[in-house]
C-alpha cells in the first residue's frame, strides 16, 4: 500500500491518480474516445432543436462518452 495519491502500481499496468491531475498546455493525451463533429444548429423550431440534439446524443453514445439506458 502506498502512502501517496499518485503512483505506479507494481508491475506498471496501472497508474492511480488520487490528487488532482493537470494537463500542461501543449500536452497531448492518446487514447481517449472522442466523437464525430457535431455542427452548430441553426434550427428555428423546438423539434428541429430536438431533433440536432439527439443527433448529437447519438454521437457522444458511439463514441462511448455518455452510457445508453
Amino acid at each position: 500500500m502506498s502512502n501517496v495519491k499518485n503512483y505506479t502500481k507494481q508491475g506498471g499496468d496501472e497508474t492511480v491518480i488520487g490528487g488532482k491531475l493537470i494537463i500542461e498546455e501543449g500536452a497531448t493525451v492518446e487514447g481517449l474516445p472522442s466523437a464525430e463533429a457535431q455542427a452548430d444548429s441553426v434550427a428555428s423550431t423546438i423539434a428541429a432543436v430536438v431533433i440536432d440534439f439527439n443527433a448529437l446524443l447519438a454521437k457522444l453514445r458511439a463514441a462511448g462518452l455518455l452510457k445508453t439506458e
